[in-house]
């Protein structure tokens, strides 16, 4: 079994989470790019500059962060808190990944509430166009990764055909459950790619992992239980981020279709906002999961501005935090069994098509009203294509739309 490869036992667990807290404070200035850009960057910091690990030991840690649902590249860092500093440490990578984005995003926020109404606003309408470029980008993308064969894209269809036929969390459940099963009995021995490699061992009481997983399904199955009791709107709130951070396969992008059904179905922001804040998200560094602090900070009635922005972002979090503390001393196994693996290229599958289907809607029906829309959507994808920063790629979509309805 490998040894912890981060463990600092020379060094107090106070100091150890402050560096910790430093330097992925610093990273969530800088990180911009996406989940895998994200993963690229952390790479070069603790493996080729600060030899906290070797390769093989970060890849390992990566591939048991793909094993669990929720943000991977989040939930590498919140790790490499984990194996630096123990649980403090899993709280000081989060705080500071997160917090330069969700901080941004909800001025972002305060900004467009004190201009008033802006259904009609040229520029809202250009960061509308760019992210449905980016949705293209992330489902090209993984279906790439994801999909190598026939059946894999035949799941990602009928994942996506069910969907739209039921647009509900029902219907986005069922996808991926259904998905889970036909892969465990149609993907056997395929030629997906394999979710071996060597352990690496995380030293958690069993009563911490335990009581981790406890509170995960009490929150997940109790909390919908509170809201119908007392019909609170903070334990709604709660309730909808927190089912949705449980059940996000795949990074960021995959939460668009579960938030926007959590939303903008009951009326708690219009989809103007909500893509707009999506675009935006786009435009800053760190984990696309800080879109929540932007929803928390526009949904009515209260809690909202900065306190339903960060109630909001912790209750999306929260589900990944209390499954990597329950699972990890657990996942190197079961991510060896064939079977475990079998469900996963399923349930990876139905990421796939759960996100072709968002791309549809909202994303394109809300943005793409014409040719010259379309026109700008291609420019963009063709400039992140080309690797040109997504910040500069929001910033030049709102200038050209801007300009366009001005003309």
């Amino acid at each position: 079994m490998m040894t912890c490869p981060l463990e600092s036992p020379q060094e107090p667990p106070r100091k150890a989470a402050v560096e910790v807290f430093l330097v992925f404070l610093r990273l969530g200035c800088t990180s911009f790019g996406g989940p895998f850009a994200h993963l690229g960057y952390f790479r070069r910091e603790f493996v080729e500059r600060r030899r906290w690990l070797d390769e093989a030991a970060y890849a390992d840690v990566v591939a048991l962060c793909q094993f669990l649902p929720g943000p991977t590249s989040s939930q590498v860092g919140m790790t490499l808190g984990i194996l630096r500093a123990g649980l403090p440490g899993a709280l000081a990578a989060w705080l500071g990944f997160t917090l330069p984005s969700a901080l941004a995003l909800m001025a972002f926020a305060a900004s467009i509430a004190a201009l008033g109404p802006l259904g009609d606003a040229a520029w809202l309408h250009g960061v509308k166009i760019v992210a449905v470029a980016v949705v293209v980008q992330a489902v090209w993308g993984m279906a790439y990764s994801l999909c190598p064969g026939r059946p894999h894209l035949t799941l990602a269809a009928g994942a996506a055909l069910l969907v739209l036929a039921v647009p509900s969390t029902l219907g986005q459940i069922g996808a991926i459950v259904l998905s889970g099963l036909i892969g465990w009995c149609w993907l056997r021995g395929d030629p997906g790619k394999p979710h071996g490699g060597a352990p690496i061992a995380v030293r958690f009481g069993r009563g911490l992992s335990t009581a981790a997983l406890l509170a995960f399904g009490v929150l997940l199955f109790g909390l919908p239980l509170l809201v119908a009791t007392t019909g609170n709107h903070t334990l709604a709130l709660m309730d909808s981020f927190y089912r949705s951070g449980a059940l996000v396969f795949g990074g960021g992008h995959v939460v668009l279709p579960l938030l926007q059904d959590e939303v903008v179905a009951p009326g708690w922001i219009g989809n103007d906002l909500f893509l707009a804040g999506y675009g935006a998200a786009q435009a800053m560094p760190g984990p696309l999961f800080a879109f929540a602090a932007y929803l928390g900070s526009f949904l009515e009635p209260w809690p909202y501005g900065w306190a339903g922005g960060l109630i909001c972002l912790s209750a999306l979090y929260l589900p990944s935090f209390l499954l990597l503390v329950g699972l990890l001393p657990y996942c190197q196994g079961l991510r060896q069994r064939p079977s475990v693996q079998s469900v996963l290229k399923g349930v990876n599958a139905a990421v796939v098509g759960l996100l072709l289907a968002a791309l549809y809607t909202p994303v394109w029906t809300g943005a793409i009203f014409g040719p010259q829309d379309f026109a700008i959507g291609l420019a963009a994808l063709m400039a992140l294509l080309w690797q040109v920063q997504p910040w500069l790629v929001v910033v030049l979509g709102a200038v050209v739309t801007s300009a366009l309805a001005a003309a």
